[in-house]
């Protein structure tokens, strides 16, 4: 293994409290090397033993919860209640995708003259590349699947925030899963995911990250044709029309953006408000965006926590400078990487802060005239990931969401994710869909049998 380590570092202090290794190009290779040859074996279990197997690594994973949480309090600063949905989706993800191999089901085709079935062969090896803003549900949404389907899978975490990954390699081992089958490759970007664009044992990267990294890994994955899954920036939009339910808007709308302390790709940071309503409206955000707990993340009451490095949360401090601050929350005082929920105001479409992916607690609001002109404004963005909107009109409803250029929306409501529903974006917001009934064909490849029936 190479020798090289990285310090993990509390965001809620600033301290360096661990090392994990990092590894180099041979250790890498090796790593997909092992995974290379688990996969005939792992490929070849019988469907309802894989099943039971992931249904074990779920039920381990249920038997550590509060360990994983735990960790990524300390980790990546998420509140522990946030924490603990993260590892139990994990466990839910597991669970889930363990009754897809008995269903991987083929087809058979009308033909003349024999039969013809097709069948959903898996790749191989699977790389998956995870980001540091939700360590554990993203990795979950590339192995769970990728293992279901008959892959094994090689995992690198962010450099940041490591710990949830590594643990979760050695409890699926507990479970029962083989050696080599399922592999956290901790590194850096520049090494172990670029190793797993150019090495021909891998047969498909996903990776969850910025829209600039995600092209150099879809470029340079043209040369072995290589699979990808790309889930990319987000600059979504929540769209409140006049005739919602503003209390209801209002009272969720910091939630919707300031989770995460904001390091959300489907973060709703552009608020676009109907200017009939607009003045009201801020009128009522103000309290919430005030009231939001922003504290040590392991406190049950903890509603944010801090940004996940000093050079991040300086990025973040660069969209507020020189901006129109029309209010802003509270934040410790303390050592760590704290920054308060702010909520800024757009003078133009312009505005870095309108148009930039900020990442972090920033708000940026703009008032819009009427359904058209919501659709266009929430249209004009290179990215299309998330988004919400508030309306009690059905028809409205229905036609503004055919109209949002984005893979996930939420009616009066701001929810994205759900593991037994499809997620992924549109235009430079990525590429595929992760979660849902369908995820698992794409860690397949589709195979057509002719047989001849003979005289």
């Amino acid at each position: 293994m190479g020798n090289m380590t990285t310090e993990v570092i509390n965001p809620s202090t600033g301290a360096v409290f661990t090392t994990v290794p990092s590894l180099d190009l041979a250790a890498t290779d090796a790593a997909i090397e092992r995974a290379a040859q688990a996969f005939p074996a792992w490929r070849a279990v019988a469907p309802g033993d894989r099943a039971r197997l992931l249904r074990r690594f779920a039920a381990v994973v249920d038997a550590h919860i509060d360990e994983l949480a735990g960790l990524e309090v300390r980790n990546a600063g998420h509140t522990i209640g946030n924490a603990r949905w993260e590892a139990g989706n994990v466990r839910d993800v597991l669970d889930y995708y363990a009754g897809a191999p008995e269903r991987l089901s083929g087809r058979q085709i009308p033909v003349p003259g024999g039969l013809d079935v097709t069948f959903h062969e898996p790749l191989g090896v699977v790389g998956i590349i995870v980001p540091w803003n939700f360590p554990m549900p993203i990795a979950g949404w590339g192995f769970g699947p990728a293992l279901a389907a008959g892959n094994t899978v090689v995992l690198k975490p962010a450099e940041l925030t490591p710990l949830t990954a590594i643990r979760l390699g050695e409890l699926a081992l507990e479970a029962g899963l083989p050696e080599g089958v399922f592999t956290i490759v901790p590194g850096k970007g520049s090494i172990v995911g670029q190793r797993f664009v150019t090495h021909p044992a891998v047969r498909k990267v996903c990776f969850t990250g910025s829209t600039e990294v995600g092209k150099s890994i879809m470029a340079g994955a043209a040369d072995q044709v290589k699979r990808v899954t790309l889930e990319l920036g987000g600059k979504s939009s929540n769209i409140v029309f006049a005739d919602a339910d503003l209390e209801k808007a209002a009272a969720s709308a910091p939630g919707s953006v300031f989770d995460n302390a904001g390091q959300d790709c489907c973060a709703r940071s552009r608020l676009l408000v109907q200017e009939s309503v607009y003045d009201k409206f801020l009128a009522l955000l103000e309290p919430a965006v005030k009231a939001f707990r922003v504290t040590d993340p392991a406190r049950t009451d903890a509603e944010m926590g801090p940004l996940i490095s000093a050079s991040h949360r300086k990025t973040v401090e660069t969209y507020v400078e020189g901006s129109d601050v029309a209010f802003r929350g509270d934040a410790p005082k303390t050592d760590g990487w704290w920054f308060p929920p702010t909520v800024l105001l757009a003078h133009s479409t312009d505005d870095p802060h309108w148009r930039e992916e900020v990442f972090g607690p920033v708000l940026s609001v703009l008032p819009f005239t009427d359904e058209e002109d919501a659709v266009r404004l929430a249209n004009d963005t290179e990215y299309g990931l998330s988004g919400s909107l508030w309306t009690r009109d059905l028809g409205r409803a229905l036609r503004v969401s055919r109209a949002v250029e984005t893979g996930a929306l939420s009616v009066n409501s701001h929810s994205s994710v759900r593991y037994w529903t499809p997620f992924g974006g549109m235009k430079q917001s990525g590429l595929g869909r992760e979660l849902g009934p369908d995820a698992l064909l794409s860690f397949t490849d589709v195979k057509n049998v002719f047989m001849a029936m003979g005289d």
